[in-house]
């Protein structure tokens, strides 16, 4: 059934590419309301910031653990995985442990810290840099090093 609502799935080799997009839109989207909360001074932008804040952290969560979970079955040689697949699970396992920090921290000061809060949008945007480039390093392994597989032979013509 899944497969005739989405047909690619077939493709590949385990569930993590399809939850590691989540963190990286949510938690972009909370630094943004976060900045616009503190340009504007409305709760409802600090609201709508807290909540991504808190849906982009349990999306790192299961980027994090569906990672960990494929690692063993990615081909990847010996020099790709020392220089890139490690660092990448560094950074990313990194960005989940602040996130949960700072969602924690906004949950207690419900929903924009008021003391400290120069450190809270510090780390935030401090995370975003560190998520950025943990990305990057994913990136690399996929379209650089195959990490995704090859289902098909290139050039793939378009065929549905």
């Amino acid at each position: 059934m899944i497969q005739n609502l989405l047909p690619g799935i077939e493709h590949l080799q385990n569930i993590h590419p399809l939850v590691v997009h989540f963190p990286l839109a949510f938690l972009c989207g909370s630094a943004l309301f976060y900045l616009l909360a503190l340009l504007t001074s409305k709760d409802v932008m600090a609201t709508t910031a807290c909540s991504l804040l808190i849906v982009g952290t349990l999306g790192a969560a299961a980027a994090v653990g569906t990672g960990i979970y494929a690692e063993p079955s990615v081909i990847l040689a010996p020099s790709v995985r020392g220089r890139l697949l490690e660092k990448h699970e560094d950074l990313m396992i990194l960005t989940l442990c602040v996130s949960a920090v700072l969602a924690i921290w906004a949950i207690i000061a419900r929903p924009f810290p008021k003391k400290s809060r120069a450190l809270f949008m510090l780390l935030l945007f401090a995370l975003l840099g560190v998520m950025s480039v943990g990305a990057d390093y994913g990136a690399r392994m996929v379209y650089d090093y195959n990490a995704g597989g090859h289902a098909c032979r290139q050039p793939i013509e378009f065929v549905k």
